[in-house]
């Protein structure tokens, strides 16, 4: 009985161009089709800790909104329209992701600084009120 593989393995070589389920490949591997693996690693250039550099200038919360207000998405992020129609570069997007996360960090850590100083303020105008109402009290015993 003759060998019958359970699939036929179709991939294409062009000029160190390898497709697979393409016959154009438009990259050293082009698959059209899904990837399971592992893992993947992705080299980089550039990783977004300069977001926590002294110099970084973080957009105020007003100046996201009034971008997503005009463009639809986050700034630096691609539209929807311009991953369908490009596609995404999964490191270059993990960079971008990350950044907006570490301003995300960093826009709670002062929201929460913002918060303890508020909670204080508070406590201390609970016991000033707590005091007056004591004193009013006082007063219209006499």
């Amino acid at each position: 009985m003759p060998y019958k593989p359970l699939f036929l393995l179709q991939h294409v070589i062009i000029q160190d161009r390898v497709g697979i389920g393409t016959n154009t490949p438009d990259s050293a591997l082009a698959v059209n089709g899904t990837i399971h693996s592992k893992e993947v690693k992705v080299d980089l250039l550039n990783w977004p800790d300069y977001v926590f550099k002294i110099n970084y200038n973080l957009p105020t919360l007003e100046e996201v909104e009034k971008h997503i207000k005009e463009k639809g998405h986050l700034e630096n992020i691609p539209s929807e329209e311009e991953a369908i129609k490009n596609g995404i570069s999964l490191g270059e997007m993990n960079a971008k992701l990350l950044q907006k996360i570490e301003e995300l960090t960093l826009y709670m850590i002062d929201l929460n600084k913002k918060v303890n100083v508020l909670q204080v303020n508070n406590d201390k105008l609970i016991e000033d009120n707590k005091l007056l109402v004591k004193k009013i009290e006082d007063l219209e015993k006499k």
